[in-house]
Parts: structure tokens; C-alpha cells; sequence
């Protein structure tokens, strides 16, 4: 099992960064996806996430400004002929217009790009987005003020056997 730690990146605009991704062995395989990664040894899933934020985006921000645990999601896919079987949890990250200014998306952890969605372009898109059904349970995020009542898990997913 893969330990993941991902971060809802909102700016003031209430648009959400995602990060771009295509599998090299499957032609036209791209998908879009949040800040984050795996939990390192030694790490819990709030250190992860800041440290993920800090190599992905070049923000680096105190313990505090991280959310509570909104969701949880398990999911085995492939990439690049490996295998993953992970557990991830998701956290709000809301930034001023000067924090999203400075964000500074690494190339090597968005290899295809990076772009601010709105909920209005996650609802509307033909893109494959991780997770699942994500504009409406981030409306509905935005609209609790990012808070949440108990962690939501989202499922179990396969991604290769399902992959929109």
C-alpha cells in the first residue's frame, strides 16, 4: 500500500491547481490531478502534504494553514508499467492572490502542464480528472468554507479498468 498525501491548492478566486500527467506506454493516457504524493518514512500525511507543496509549487507554508482531512480515496492504477495500490487523503490549501502569484509549479512534477480550474471548467471539461466527480465535491467544500463534518471517503477505485 502507497500512503498519499494530496492538497486542494485554492486561490482566491476559488480556482483549484491541478497538475498535468500522461503515461508514456498509453497513447493519449492524460489526466489531471491535485498537489501531493507520497508519505515518506518518518513523515505523517500533514508533513507530506507540506512538504509535497514545498517541491511541487515552491510554497512553503506553516502547519496551520493546512485543512482538515475532507476526503479519503483508494485507487490501484498503473503508470509507466508500475503498478500502484494507494490510500490518499485530501486537505485544503487556500492562498491570497500574492500566494498564487507566486506559485512556481515544478516541470518534472508537471511534465504536461499545470492550470487553475474553475468549478465551472471542472464540471464542463472532457479531460480525465482525478479524483472522480471533483467539481461537485469541491463546490460543495468551497460552499462549507472547507470544512467538513467526518472525512468523506470518495471509494475504491481501479483507474485502469475505469479509466474516466
Amino acid at each position: 500500500m502507497r500512503w498519499t498525501s494530496r492538497v486542494l491548492l485554492v486561490d482566491e478566486r476559488d480556482r483549484l491547481l491541478l497538475l498535468c500527467a500522461r503515461d508514456p506506454r498509453r497513447p493519449g493516457a492524460r489526466w489531471w490531478f491535485t498537489v501531493g504524493g507520497g508519505v515518506e518514512d518518518g513523515e505523517d500525511h500533514r508533513q507530506a502534504a507540506l512538504r509535497e507543496l514545498r517541491e511541487e509549487t515552491a510554497l512553503s507554508l506553516p502547519a496551520e494553514r493546512l485543512g482538515p482531512l475532507l476526503w479519503t480515496r483508494r485507487t490501484h492504477l498503473s503508470v509507466d508499467g508500475r503498478a500502484f495500490d494507494q490510500h490518499e487523503e485530501y486537505r485544503l490549501v487556500r492562498l491570497s492572490a500574492a500566494e498564487a502569484a507566486a506559485t512556481r509549479v515544478d516541470p518534472a512534477e508537471a511534465s504536461h502542464g499545470h492550470h487553475w480550474w474553475t468549478v465551472q471548467e471542472l464540471a464542463t471539461t472532457s479531460e480525465t480528472v482525478r479524483p472522480k466527480r471533483l467539481a461537485p465535491l469541491l463546490a460543495e467544500v468551497l460552499t462549507a468554507g472547507g470544512q467538513a463534518r467526518t472525512p468523506l471517503h470518495l471509494g475504491d477505485f481501479d483507474e485502469d479498468a475505469d479509466p474516466e
